[in-house]
């Protein structure tokens, strides 16, 4: 009975030990996994974060390409007008040219039917047998045939003709000088763009071209981030060419200026004046645009 009672014994003793185990195990299990989910969720917040970051970027860099595809846009639209405005330029200057030159050449053979017919006259009303014979020069300037003696003893001056008046500069030479400082604006020399487009307002102050040079040595100062030299070529353009076809994108440029020296109320105020003035157009558009960008701004402050 003594042997019996120890083995049942025992069978009770192993049987509650595995039954310790068994109970034991699960938790283990359950404290592991919550362990793995508790880093799976801080690896997914982490992830998040940086998918939020990438949108923001995303987004920016989307606006980016947005304000650049209207830039391309309006520098298209512009060459097309400059390349027209240019042709009719010189093709009225052509003509004015050719006006001149034909008021100048015909002068001095208009003169010449008139002393033809009074030579006619003369030779009409002379007496018989000196029809061949021109008569004595005259003292009477009215009655001098100029030329028809050998020995005249008055020849009257010539009627003065004024001579063609010549244009104030080469318009090659002007077209060459925008060309070049735009050249090389487009392969992004903008030290050099800046200097010939300098140089070409000193050689041409009064040219066509002139308002349009402004514009382009704004934006070479603006590109290399000299924003304050920038905005003082702009509102230069502004104040002096004020109806100029590139004042609306002055205007905006005047703005953007404004917006990267931090002066937040004039670039507000500006690019509301831009969006009032010119609705329902790319720099309104764009401006629209940065006036958003400032709400952003004064949020951060």
């Amino acid at each position: 009975m003594r042997v019996i009672t120890t083995s049942f014994g025992a069978r009770i003793t192993v049987a509650a030990a595995l039954a310790a185990a068994t109970v034991s195990m699960p938790v283990a299990a359950e404290r592991l996994s919550l362990a793995e989910r508790v880093a799976a969720l801080e690896a997914q917040a982490q992830a998040g974060k940086g998918n939020v970051d990438m949108v923001n970027q995303i987004q920016a860099l989307q606006t980016e390409v947005q304000q650049l595809n209207g830039l391309v846009e309006q520098l298209r639209h512009q060459l097309d007008e400059t390349k027209e405005r240019n042709k009719q330029q010189y093709g009225d200057l052509d003509s004015r040219l050719g006006r001149l030159e034909g008021g100048g050449g015909g002068a001095a053979p208009a003169s010449a039917p008139a002393n033809n017919g009074q030579l006619q006259d003369i030779q009409l009303n002379a007496p018989a047998g000196a029809a061949s014979t021109l008569p004595p020069p005259s003292t009477d300037p009215a009655l001098d045939l100029g030329g028809a003696s050998s020995t005249p003893s008055h020849t009257p001056e010539p009627a003065a003709v004024p001579p063609p008046a010549s244009p104030r500069f080469d318009p090659a030479a002007e077209k060459a000088g925008y060309d070049e400082a735009f050249a090389a604006l487009k392969d992004g020399r903008y030290a050099e763009s800046a200097r010939r487009f300098q140089a070409f307002i000193d050689a041409y102050p009064n040219s066509e071209l002139t308002a349009n040079a402004y514009y382009w040595l704004g934006e070479s100062y603006y590109v290399t981030q000299n924003y304050r030299v920038s905005l003082d070529t702009f509102q230069t353009l502004l104040k002096t060419y004020p109806d100029s076809q590139k004042a609306p994108d002055a205007m905006l440029k005047t703005g953007y200026c404004q917006y990267e020296l931090k002066q937040w109320e004039p670039a507000k105020a500006t690019l509301t004046r831009v969006v009032q003035k010119y609705p329902d157009t790319t720099v309104a558009r764009l401006a629209q645009g940065r006036l958003r960008a400032l709400q952003s701004e004064g949020a951060r402050q």
